[in-house]
């Protein structure tokens, strides 16, 4: 995979990430919408320190650098995804 590819990657999960946690807050307006939003902005220094990582490489492989920041973006979504499900559940 190449650099655009990975560029699309970090957009487009990030970006399905926040609309799935918007969705949830605006299809339950009255429950506590505060920690979803902290979630959001969580995803988004993701988004923007990912950014920064992939504009401004290490000097070394190339390879195992975007490797590394990929396998760090799944990670981390693994955890706001858990974080968001937390929320979810709690709120029944």
């Amino acid at each position: 995979m190449n650099l655009r590819d990975i560029k699309k990657d970090i957009e487009y999960l990030i970006g399905e990430f926040i609309d799935d946690c918007s969705l949830f807050i605006s299809l339950n307006p009255h429950k506590d919408a505060e920690k979803v939003s902290g979630i959001i902005d969580e995803a988004v220094e993701l988004y923007n320190n990912l950014k920064d990582k992939i504009n401004n490489p290490a000097d070394g492989a190339k390879r195992s650098y975007y490797n590394g920041i990929r396998r760090e973006l799944i990670e981390k979504l693994d955890e706001l995804s858990e974080k968001l499900s937390s929320v979810i559940s709690s709120e029944k």
